[in-house]
């Protein structure tokens, strides 16, 4: 069995401990790693040091899941991890985070993996030492620009829901946020549509759609499916405006009926105000110009999501 063992690392100008703190909140990681999709926390001990998680991620320019143990070590700085259901080529992958002090305001962070492939095969191997390779440089390169920005960038990532009452079932809901290939037969901005599901539950959505000047956007997200209750996705090919787009539509019944919800992650693109919306603009403006062009795809969606539930039963 041939184990390998690498190590990345990178200089952050940002104290350790928020350096650490940003590793420990797991469900933060799509919106600070570019190849992470999705992360669900599958269960913590009471203290909060042990933790298991679920994590969807690109790795080669594939989708891949995979379920992980943590131990986190506030004290230490340092976080292990250990998959513990892995997608070949990996047999097995681990590592530790080490979070390292340099003075009051730097920090080293340290990434260690170790890995072996399935049957010790070579081209597995190579495989998985280019993606480790590549997400590892990304990772850290993330990390760093997100730490460093963090204060300076509050008013550049916002969030915001958009919800629908539904006298209809969730699943009925969910079924037409899911089947998303029928989506330009259903929705009027919606121009084309390409779905591939190569995994269960692990979706490619490419779309063009028509924004109310009648322009043509394509966009491309990876889709994580939770049947009957949310779909996850992030993504990957954005708008002009936006650096990073995250979202979940979630559907829970309640008494009143089913309540259909779409939550948008947003961090707008500074660099591009002045050329999209004009040398006057701010950030504020940017901000209410994505909010309400989000929101009206959203909520035209769920509308079309409510008509089709309750026309179901």
């Amino acid at each position: 069995m041939t184990t390998r063992e690498v190590e990345h690392e990178i200089t952050v100008n940002a104290p350790a401990a928020a350096a650490y703190r940003l590793l420990a909140e797991v469900t933060n990681w799509p919106r600070i790693f570019p190849p992470t999709i999705h992360v669900d926390q599958v269960e913590k001990n009471g203290a909060g040091t042990e933790e298991r998680i679920r994590i969807w991620a690109t790795a080669g320019g594939e989708a891949k899941n995979w379920t992980s143990r943590r131990t986190l070590d506030p004290d230490a700085l340092r976080i292990t991890f250990r998959q513990e259901i892995t997608t070949p080529p990996v047999a097995a992958m681990g590592g530790t985070w080490i979070i390292e002090p340099l003075g009051d305001r730097d920090s080293r962070i340290r990434l260690l993996h170790d890995y072996r492939a399935i049957d010790d095969d070579p081209d597995g191997l190579r495989w998985i030492d280019e993606a480790v390779d590549r997400n590892s440089r990304s990772e850290l390169a993330a990390l760093k620009e997100n730490l460093e920005l963090a204060h300076a960038a509050e008013d550049v990532t916002f969030s915001f829901t958009d919800s629908v009452l539904v006298q209809g079932s969730a699943k009925r809901a969910y079924a037409f946020i899911d089947e998303a290939h029928l989506w330009a037969e259903r929705l009027p901005h919606v121009a084309t549509v390409r779905l591939t599901e190569d995994s269960p539950g692990l979706q490619t959505l490419e779309m063009d759609t028509r924004a109310k000047d009648g322009s043509v956007h394509t966009t491309k997200s990876y889709r994580v499916t939770f049947p009957h209750h949310r779909i996850a996705y992030k993504q990957v090919t954005l708008p002009a405006l936006m650096t990073l787009h995250t979202g979940l539509w979630t559907f829970e019944e309640t008494p009143e009926g089913t309540v259909a919800s779409s939550q948008h992650t947003v961090t707008l693109n500074t660099a591009n105000i002045a050329k999209i919306l004009g040398p006057e603009a701010t950030v504020a403006d940017a901000r209410a110009y994505v909010h309400s062009a989000l929101s009206t795809n959203s909520l035209a969606t769920l509308g079309h999501a409510k008509g089709y539930a309750e026309q179901s039963g």
